[in-house]
């Protein structure tokens, strides 16, 4: 019994998974293309092939639905895996312009306009992507370090550094998905990365200044 029943079991798990990718596929397409709010379940379910009963067995409701969209659309823009190891400043550029050119890139802008609002459902997963992007470009920033830095002024100025740099990056991508043929993606990119390399060493060597301390610099320069 156990032999005939344990291939059956796999087989709906495989149709169920398949059933969920589909109603996925189809949700961020449609997010990506008309938001959150003008996307229904009967929307979907034309797209994806999917009956529209099926959606609320697999994610309860639309919330569940936007999370698990979000989920999986965060994983595959920053893989949990990627900074395992400590990549290049180069391999973060790759990583962006690939991100730029992806199906649906336009789909973290729509999240973000979702996530201003507190109240929003995918508040809290905008967050988890935003501090994934810069805790990795952190690890790639520590590895840097030079000996003898303080590690406690080296990790303020790092934070500092790739807060920045994640700025950056998501502006660019912005630019792009507005304004396609304004400029050359890679350029710009070379652009940034060839000015950020520049100014490297200055991440350890000129602690980053508070906002009150350039205020004061700046009246006793007036004065």
């Amino acid at each position: 019994m156990t032999t005939v029943s344990s291939p059956g079991r796999r087989r709906i798990d495989e149709i169920g998974d398949e059933s969920r990718r589909r109603i996925l596929d189809a949700a961020e397409e449609l997010f990506a293309e008309r938001g959150f709010d003008r996307t229904s379940f009967v929307d979907i379910s034309e797209r994806s092939g999917i009956s529209r009963g099926s959606i609320p067995w697999h994610f309860k409701n639309k919330d569940g639905l936007v999370m698990a969209v979000v989920e999986r659309a965060i994983e595959r823009a920053m893989p949990a895996e990627r900074y395992q190891y400590v990549p290049t400043l180069a391999e973060v550029f790759d990583d962006s312009a690939t991100l730029v050119r992806s199906e649906n890139s336009a789909l973290l802008f729509m999240i973000l306009a979702e996530a201003i609002s507190g109240t929003s459902a995918v508040h809290g997963q905008y967050q988890e992507f935003l501090t994934r992007r810069r805790g990795g470009l952190e690890l790639w920033l520590r590895a840097q370090r030079p000996e003898g830095a303080d590690p406690e002024t080296a990790s303020k100025q790092e934070r500092a550094f790739a807060v920045a740099l994640n700025g950056v990056l998501l502006g660019i991508h912005l630019q792009a998905l507005v304004d396609p043929d304004g400029f050359d993606l890679d350029e710009a990119l070379q652009s940034v990365a060839a000015l950020f390399d520049k100014n490297l060493a200055d991440v350890w060597s000129t602690p980053p200044a508070s906002a009150r301390a350039r205020r004061d610099a700046a009246k006793t320069g007036n004065g």
